[in-house]
């Protein structure tokens, strides 16, 4: 497999996510979460939030949107139906709350051959309406070899 590393440092579009208190809720259910932050407006309120807290691998749901166009950008030239997940690290920043809005923008950072499988790495940066980075995170997808 040939790897095109001109898309190296592409910038994709930025998303915007509006954090809801019920995708929260059913974010938490669905993962086995049971820390009441997550689930109870009352109990995350009385530790100072203004509403549920996000558990912080919500940060896929809110990324996901800036990060799917570039898996299928034709200049990055991904093979979708070869590829596999790799692997991710996120860095958090300040908690993400129902009615936040977190906006995404993914970057290509790089792009490299191993052996005949391609591996591709996005950034994907998160900001909420104050200016905050709430997430950076890095999504390492691997092309494998025909």
């Amino acid at each position: 497999m040939a790897v095109n590393t001109d898309a190296i440092g592409k910038r994709f579009a930025p998303a915007t996510y509006a954090v809801g208190r019920e995708k929260i809720r059913e974010y938490a259910r669905a993962v086995g979460e049971t820390n009441p932050l997550y689930l109870d407006v009352e109990a995350a309120r009385a530790e100072g939030y203004d509403d549920v807290v996000a558990p912080p691998m919500f940060a896929v749901v809110y990324s996901l949107p800036a990060v799917w166009p570039a898996l299928f950008d034709e200049e990055v030239g991904i093979d979708f139906g070869r590829m596999v997940h790799g692997g991710q690290e996120f860095e958090w920043g300040p908690v993400v709350v129902a009615g936040d809005e977190i906006t995404t923008t993914a970057t290509l950072k790089d792009v490299s051959e191993r052996r005949g499988n391609g591996f591709f790495v996005f950034e994907s940066v998160s900001v909420n309406t104050r200016g905050e980075t709430v997430c950076t995170a890095l999504w390492s997808n691997i092309v494998r070899a025909v």
